[in-house]
């Protein structure tokens, strides 16, 4: 048996090779998608979500002090007040192919979790809803988008065997762009729209008005509070973080908003070109050459990553999604795009069913698996 220890990551020079340990495990792998670097800095160590969650990073070292692993603890105390839970969450898991190394990560993360009183832990997941989250368990060979993880194989096989067990799946498919929508679809949509009287916002325009966007995450908040798989509204501080990262790169061109007659937002629908494939370009980095790929890459949609939709509660079951997915379609053509992959949904959600209406795939499965701490 190999020699592995543990340590924990206190400084600079262990955080580095904490981020940096899977683009050596995934380098000869084609599917995987770099983080940025920067990104993963900024998460770690300075991010909203830790003004609440508590949380400890750790490395499995070989007897000649290679990284083999690494794993991050985390604890949110609104995630536990909300349901009622004594849980901790692990996340940033990454091992070579050797149980021992998955044994000493998890078991560290679990001990970790006891000593904080907790007495389940489950994952992968991040702080919150915001991050990646959920292991592969189907589409290998496919890409994930930027916002989603990759793993090989045997993790599963790691997670079952030292005691874990599904708690949940998320789904996600891959469609022709370009087929339209049905018919239905079409008449229900305008139906809809004239009966409520309602019209499309300008994305654009929201972006210049604060106080819009602020109401645009707070509607983002009140769509999902019971429809998202352990969601947690996100603090005001996670708002700001999350529009300041995020809105500079949604436009009219591939999203919407849906608005009522007094101009308030009834529903939306967000897609990003996808920029996986430049990201691996990038490998990690924006520079010098790794920006150049993402400006490329965000002027083509060829392939697009359908991100978010949602409705306020009091429109959620009025019809409006017909209204905003027939726009989305539209726009698709628009662009010119021939893919469209989804986010990741939970599979006991009825409102993965609408995508039984249209030619699809199964393109990728992730599962939280759960354990409760000896």
């Amino acid at each position: 048996m190999a020699d592995y220890r543990i340590v924990e990551v206190t400084d600079r020079r262990a955080l580095r090779r904490f981020i940096r340990f899977p683009d050596e495990l995934y380098r000869n792998c084609p599917q995987y998608v770099p983080a940025l670097h920067s990104d993963q800095v900024k998460s770690l160590t300075s991010c909203a979500s830790l003004s609440y969650c508590s949380h400890k990073l750790w490395l499995a070292l070989d007897a000649a002090g290679k990284v083999v692993g690494r794993i991050c603890g985390m604890i949110n105390p609104r995630y536990n007040e909300r349901f009622g839970k004594k849980r901790a969450r692990f996340g940033w898991f990454d091992c070579i192919e050797d149980i021992e190394v998955a044994r000493l990560l998890l078991g560290t993360a679990e001990k970790w979790a006891k000593e904080q009183g907790m007495t389940e832990i489950h994952g992968p997941l991040y702080y919150n809803t915001l991050g990646k989250q959920g292991m592969l368990v189907e589409g290998y060979d496919n890409v994930p988008p930027f916002n989603c993880l990759y793993n090989y194989p045997y993790y599963n096989d790691f997670v079952t065997r030292l005691g874990f067990e599904k708690e949940c799946d998320w789904v996600q498919y891959k469609m022709l762009a370009d087929q339209g929508v049905p018919d239905k679809t079409r008449r229900v949509a305008k139906i809809v729209k004239e009966r409520y009287n309602l019209h499309f916002g300008s994305i654009d325009e929201l972006k210049k008005d604060p106080e819009q966007v602020r109401k645009f995450f707070k509607m983002y908040n009140d769509s999902f509070a019971d429809v998202v798989y352990n969601f947690i509204p996100f603090t005001e501080e996670e708002i700001e973080e999350e529009a300041r990262s995020v809105m500079p790169f949604i436009s009219d061109k591939a999203s919407c908003l849906l608005m009522d007659e007094n101009n308030e937002l009834v529903a939306f629908g967000i897609s990003f070109p996808s920029i996986s494939r430049a990201l691996q370009k990038a490998k990690g980095s924006l520079f010098p050459f790794g920006w150049i790929h993402l400006l490329r890459a965000l002027k083509n949609y060829e392939v697009t990553d359908l991100m978010l939709n949602g409705a306020v509660p009091e429109w959620q079951h009025k019809g409006v999604s017909a209204v905003y997915y027939l726009e989305m379609a539209d726009k698709s053509l628009k662009i010119g795009s021939k893919w469209a992959i989804t986010n990741p949904q939970i599979e006991s959600n009825s409102a993965v069913n609408i995508w039984n209406s249209y030619d699809h795939e199964l393109y990728m499965r992730r599962r939280c698996y759960v354990k409760t701490i000896e």
